[in-house]
């Protein structure tokens, strides 16, 4: 797994983009790259990133988001009810791990404290260039 956070962890979230490299080894594997709309497209959010609000508005404006983060947090908290201890390992993908994935990430994880689990989150391919497609 990619990142160590504290041993007090609960849930541990990786957003990643599949042109980097193959996804994180995780409890459960997001792929956004079918299914939401791509930033990437839209020549004036191609270079900006997820920490830009008009990137964020666009990925969580998506039909289907909202639903997805509700969906994963239900999982994420059916993995944590089993019997087995340890953190729940999240990756959630997109294509170059700029635009909808650490979105998702980011949402997901504020919804997962919200919940009162302790997250850790990491975006591994967030600040790596764009891939020209």
């Amino acid at each position: 797994m990619s990142f160590t956070p504290s041993a007090d962890v609960q849930v541990r979230i990786e957003s990643f983009g599949y042109l980097h490299g193959e996804p994180p080894a995780a409890h459960l594997t997001i792929d956004l790259r079918q299914h939401f709309k791509d930033p990437h497209v839209s020549p004036e959010l191609r270079y900006m990133t997820a920490r830009d609000e008009a990137v964020a508005t666009t990925v969580l404006g998506t039909t289907g988001i909202a639903d997805l983060i509700e969906a994963t947090v239900t999982a994420v908290t059916a993995f944590l009810s089993g019997p087995s201890a340890g953190p729940v390992f999240v990756a959630d993908g997109c294509a170059g791990g700029r635009h909808r994935a650490p979105v998702f990430a980011e949402h997901l994880a504020n919804r997962l404290r919200c919940e009162g689990l302790t997250v850790a989150l990491h975006h591994r391919d967030l600040d790596k260039p764009v891939v020209e497609r």
